[in-house]
């Protein structure tokens, strides 16, 4: 939705006046939207939701860029907030300590963290963390991390403070409200109804916490969050902490993390909190929460169960020893919510325009997102890369009542885990699985999940091909979810052939008379071209931030078929496509393989009576046609730098076109090969993958993909904004390292150095079997970006030298591609 499609007269009810949905009213109004109302159950300012019991933990630093960025919006904006002299953040730091080497080890990782993201962090030794802590057995600790940036936000206070500044421009706040109906007329909402009434509206946004999914079903859209209990307690008066400073800050001390036992603590003036992830999950029936004057304290605080609470009492004492001579005195079990992989639902739904989603936000979060969607809502996007936040990044396999269940329930539980960015999550599995996935397991492949789909990503039967290899040892680390025989795989794709299943990647078909217009209003790229032509396109949002990457064959004159990144891209084609154009997901119903290597033409031409060779079959053209028995559609496509096809057929055909192709291939020395292997590959080449080394966040100049833009093509979404911009004008780069040590190893998300100060950060790395040493890509300031330029990376706390490089480092010249 473009800016100027939006009337600053929209009447918008946001549902529940929690901390996202004061903090959204609030970032409304500053925006000139007047006409918000919001409407809230219980009673103002303290309506009993999660806010109301939230002991306000803010730590910025994430695995996710954009939570840490929603994190230190969050603490700006609170700091500056104040009520009654009192500020709505309270900057006592944060301190995570380990009592494990695991631990130990991931604090450095997190500290690198830090540095990429620009929050400040610094291990320290037990005795600091002592000092910062005088209650803990610093003889229990290896160390610690401390952040000082942040704190406690008091949750009621700056819900309070962005009331009563959104009510000042206009908005209104009506406590006592409770939502029975989403009216809507023609796939847009016209109202909210109410207990007390009925309340016009062209925008409906649904901020309500653990209560979304009612919210949702009154819609028609489902909210894929799981209410889930967290266990809360309070000790009793402790003499250690009697008669330290104002009352009224409550806390002096860091908020201090026990994560090794699923355990956080904050001070409450002369007591401690306690919470707790350590325990069972606890899922918690919205619809059967009790109201506001039915609750015994509130809607959203259940009572405790203290068996549940016992173990972590005893870890508890055993960190902090002075609480042997306490007891816990009051403790409750908080309803808040968790989605199917931790990250929060934010977006308008399409098939009920209008309403929108802030739901499975924390405190911690609360500000950012609220800024987010409130950007998107009147400037059309969001300046934060919001795509893992989107409630179209699901598969329609995620969003099952017992999928959100099942895979929730497991984030409450790795909440505090150490989770290595490759760990799947082990149910339900397997979900969705290629027709080829009976000859891969006979391959013995070692699978992986990504969007519900098996994914090999090596095959224990090509071990005897990594015999002898010599490759760098690698540390416990980068061992996980590697193995040696992904070195033979990306050799024997070098000098062999390889088939990849390439399933998994999305496939839409796009169709109709008006197909080729859309597709050139859509995307960056020239498509006016043969049928049998294939193009590497982007798309790009209205100020010029790369929302994917896409190949798009044209099978015939209103037909095209698009490999595409995800729902996310399914989702924005069909928001903007005309009558005329039929848009479908066409990736349940096929299959595709990669078969890529120098011999790919010799297995794959003895099967078709079509002529193959390069003059007749160029790069980037298509066909359709038969391998053997098999009706193929043939893209001559290589994301791995060698010669070859990819190959799609219909799902009931793909055990017959693997069994082909792996027939005809064993003269050949034809292996299977997994992802493993193919990021590797990927990386020498230069190839980027959208979603890491480039979001909305980047333009096609920055991220090295301008070549994919024609604007002498005519108008494009995003094309406007890119007037004046050039690769010559880019302030920061997608940038090609290499690590000087061969034997070095880095895995993503690691800081990059410019003369020792940080200046960038890793998006994709891995080691590149061909060119004998680790390969990364990284974002860096223009000036860093001259091949030659030296450069450190800093992984779990050792500096790593490396060194800018030229792209693509493997074969710059296309030969072995385009032969």
């Amino acid at each position: 939705m473009s800016a100027d499609a939006i009337s600053r007269q929209q009447r918008v009810v946001i549902v529940g006046a929690g901390i996202v949905g004061c903090s959204l009213a609030d970032e409304l109004t500053a925006r000139g939207w007047s006409e918000v109302v919001v409407l809230e159950q219980g009673p103002l300012p303290a309506p009993g939701g999660s806010t109301s019991h939230a002991p306000g933990l803010v730590f910025q630093t994430s695995p996710s860029k954009t939570l840490t960025d929603f994190a230190a919006y969050t603490v700006a904006k609170f700091s500056a907030l104040e009520v009654d002299g009192l500020s709505c953040f309270n900057p006592v730091g944060g301190l995570e300590i380990a009592t494990s080497e695991e631990r130990w080890a991931d604090l450095h990782r997190k500290a690198g963290l830090a540095a990429s993201w620009g929050v400040r962090a610094e291990l320290l030794g037990p005795e600091r963390c002592a000092q910062l802590w005088p209650l803990l057995d610093q003889e229990k600790i290896l160390g610690g991390l401390h952040t000082p940036d942040d704190g406690l936000a008091r949750a009621l206070l700056a819900s309070r403070a962005q009331m009563e500044r959104a009510t000042e421009r206009g908005a209104r706040f009506l406590g006592r409200h409770t939502v029975t109906g989403i009216e809507q007329e023609d796939g847009r909402v016209t109202g909210v109804v109410t207990d007390r009434g009925r309340f016009d509206a062209d925008i409906v946004v649904s901020a309500a916490g653990f209560w979304g999914p009612l919210i949702g079903a009154m819609a028609g859209v489902p909210v894929p969050l799981l209410p889930l209990a967290h266990q809360y307690a309070k000790t009793a008066p402790l003499p250690e902490l009697a008669g330290r400073g104002d009352p009224r800050t409550e806390a002096n001390r860091p908020i201090l993390r026990f994560q090794d036992r699923d355990l956080y603590y904050r001070e409450h003036t002369d007591r401690i909190g306690i919470g707790s992830y350590a325990h069972r999950p606890m899922p918690v029936d919205a619809a059967a929460v009790p109201a506001y004057d039915d609750a015994p304290v509130m809607p959203s605080s259940l009572p405790f169960t203290a068996e549940d609470f016992a173990p972590s009492w005893e870890d508890s004492v055993g960190l902090l020893p002075a609480l042997g001579a306490s007891r816990v005195e009051e403790g409750f079990n908080g309803v808040f919510s968790f989605t199917p992989d931790g990250m929060p639902v934010i977006g308008e739904s399409r098939e009920v325009r209008g309403f929108w989603l802030a739901e499975a936000v924390w405190v911690t979060h609360s500000a950012g997102v609220a800024r987010a969607v409130a950007e998107w809502m009147t400037d059309g996007r969001p300046t934060t890369d919001v795509h893992g936040c989107d409630l179209y990044r699901f598969e329609d396999v995620q969003r099952s009542p017992a999928y959100v269940a099942e895979r929730g329930a497991q984030n409450f539980v790795e909440v505090y885990d150490v989770i290595h960015p490759l760990q799947p999550m082990e149910r339900p599995r397997p979900l969705r699985i290629s027709p080829f996935h009976v000859r891969q397991r006979e391959l013995g492949a070692f699978f992986l999940e990504g969007g519900g789909w098996e994914r090999p990503h090596w095959y224990e039967a090509n071990a005897p091909l990594a015999e002898g290899l010599e490759l760098p040892e690698r540390d416990a680390w980068s061992a996980r979810y590697w193995s040696p025989i992904a070195a033979a795989e990306a050799r024997i794709t070098r000098e062999r052939v390889a088939l990849y299943d390439m399933t998994p990647l999305k496939r839409l078909e796009v169709s109709g008379r008006g197909a080729l217009a859309f597709l050139q209003r859509m995307t960056t790229n020239q498509l006016a071209k043969k049928p049998g032509s294939v193009t590497y396109t982007l798309l790009l949002d209205e100020a010029g931030g790369v929302r994917s990457d896409l190949t798009v064959a044209r099978l015939a004159e209103n037909r095209f078929q698009v490999g595409a990144n995800g729902g996310l891209d399914l989702d924005w084609l069909l928001r903007h496509a005309p009558d005329d154009v039929h848009i479908a997901d066409i990736t349940p119903g096929t299959c595709c393989i990669g078969v890529w290597g120098p011999l790919a033409r010799d297995l794959v031409q003895p099967l078709t009576r079509d002529d193959f060779s390069h003059g007749a079959f160029g790069y980037f053209k298509a066909r359709q046609t038969f391998l053997g028995h098999v009706p193929v559609t043939a893209m001559r496509l290589s994301y791995v730098g060698e010669l070859g096809w990819e190959l799609y057929t219909t799902a009931d055909m793909g055990l017959r076109l693997w069994d082909t192709l792996w027939e005809a291939g064993q003269r050949h020395g034809v292996i299977a090969a997994g992802r493993s292997a193919f990021n590797s590959l990927r990386l020498e080449k230069g190839y980027r993958a959208w979603g890491h080394d480039m979001t909305t966040e980047h333009d096609p100049y920055e991220a090295g993909v301008g070549f994919a833009v024609r604007k002498d093509k005519g108008d494009f979404i995003g094309r406007a904004a890119l007037e004046g911009r050039s690769e010559e004008t880019a302030r920061r780069r997608l940038t090609c390292l290499t690590l000087d040590d061969p034997a070095a190893l880095v895995m993503g998300g690691e800081p990059v150095f410019v003369d020792g100060v940080p200046a960038g950060y890793v998006t994709s790395a891995a080691y590149g079997y061909t060119v004998g040493r680790t390969v990364a890509y990284a974002w860096l300031p223009a000036a860093a970006a001259a091949p030659g330029t030296a450069v450190h990376l800093e992984y779990f706390g050792e500096k790593v030298p490396a060194t800018v490089a030229a792209e693509p480092l493997f074969d710059p010249k296309m030969a072995r591609i385009r032969r």
